[in-house]
């Protein structure tokens, strides 16, 4: 079974009930604190607290450790590539996938074109 690591933009998807992000909620997944972060602070200025804690709740269970070696990975593709624009939380979420053999689920246009991206809008 393929395993998926979910960036914040798949998160928001899925939290909104995206259907083309429906097909991704049977499958084992992973992501970190920093896009549960992310997630939050959307939620909480959209929906309010009780569904910002709520989200926040149902994928806790899915955080996946950051080792160095995916920091490491991470800043050398923030400043390897000067014309793209990643941020640090997405640099680092396709760094763990692409160390752990995760395939990488976003919208954002940035990974549009990058290996190992499931690219759904």
């Amino acid at each position: 079974m393929v395993e998926y690591f979910f960036d914040t933009y798949a998160l928001i998807e899925m939290a909104n009930g995206s259907p083309a992000y429906a097909k991704y909620t049977g499958f084992r997944g992973h992501t970190t604190l920093f896009n549960l972060y992310e997630l939050y602070t959307y939620m909480l200025r959209n929906n309010g607290e009780v569904v910002a804690k709520r989200q926040f709740g149902l994928y806790k269970r899915i955080l996946i450790e950051i080792e160095d070696e995916h920091i490491f990975f991470a800043a050398s593709l923030k400043i390897k590539d000067k014309k793209t624009h990643f941020s640090y939380t997405d640099a680092l979420g396709y760094s763990i996938a692409e160390a752990e053999g995760l395939k990488f689920v976003t919208g954002d246009n940035e990974f549009r074109n990058l290996p190992n991206v499931q690219f759904i809008r």
